[in-house]
């Protein structure tokens, strides 16, 4: 299944309103690495991104990081700021990003006079549909399994169509794609490798990483 309907509409639907709300909203910049904001710090403000890709981390008391997600054109971070509190997680820039910063009042404000609440709670609904699909891998899956079903969701978030598969231009690198997966970047490496000579997935010159979602469902569907 491709990407939700109603999570696209909404975040559309949220990223013209931050436009026509110009005056309560500002343009964060970021580079590549650079923090947008890191575990520990107050939660004030939400954020819409319109360009460039970026990367949510959650750190162990050991130190130990693990890569929650990636997001895109139209994803919506720091939602856990409509809590209070501080944040439990680093947002970091993949690629150089561009963001709307919306004070958190004023995103409340603007759902409940734009009538956005609705679409907005369907929007959290999928988030954490996602995460609890993440979730039920990590658990019941072996790595092999867990990796195909990482790029088969990244296909379908970041993919493009072109020539009958999904294609990710933007890098991930497989230490990554093993901080995703919960395995170590040897064994990552080792099963792209099997992907690649099956036919699930292949590169090419236009693409980092081309995904042929069908045939790698149908995998995932036969290793289970």
């Amino acid at each position: 299944m491709r990407r939700a309907s109603g999570s696209l509409q909404v975040g559309e639907r949220l990223r013209a309103l931050c436009y026509t709300a110009s005056d309560h909203t500002s343009v964060v910049r970021l580079n590549r690495n650079e923090h947008l904001y890191v575990c520990g710090e107050q939660a004030s403000h939400l954020y819409i991104i319109i360009s460039g890709r970026l990367k949510t981390v959650s750190v162990s008391r050991s130190g130990k990081e693990c890569l929650l997600g990636i997001h895109t054109h139209g994803d919506l971070l720091g939602e856990s700021c409509l809590l209070g509190g501080r944040r439990g997680e680093t947002v970091t820039a993949m690629t150089p990003a561009t963001l709307r910063k919306i004070p958190r009042a004023n995103f409340l404000s603007a759902l409940a006079d734009d009538g956005l609440l609705e679409d907005f709670l369907c929007y959290l609904a999928h988030r954490l549909t996602e995460q609890q699909q993440v979730i039920t891998s990590l658990v019941t899956a072996d790595s092999e399994e867990r990796l195909a079903h990482t790029l088969l969701r990244l296909a379908r978030k970041l993919g493009t169509p072109r020539a009958g598969k999904l294609c990710i231009n933007d890098k991930i690198t497989q230490e990554e794609l093993s901080g995703m997966v919960g395995t170590t970047r040897s064994r990552v490496g080792y099963f792209l490798k099997r992907f690649r000579d099956s036919g699930l997935i292949e590169t090419r010159p236009d693409a980092f990483l081309a995904v042929d979602e069908e045939r790698l469902g149908d995998y995932m569907e036969a290793i289970s």
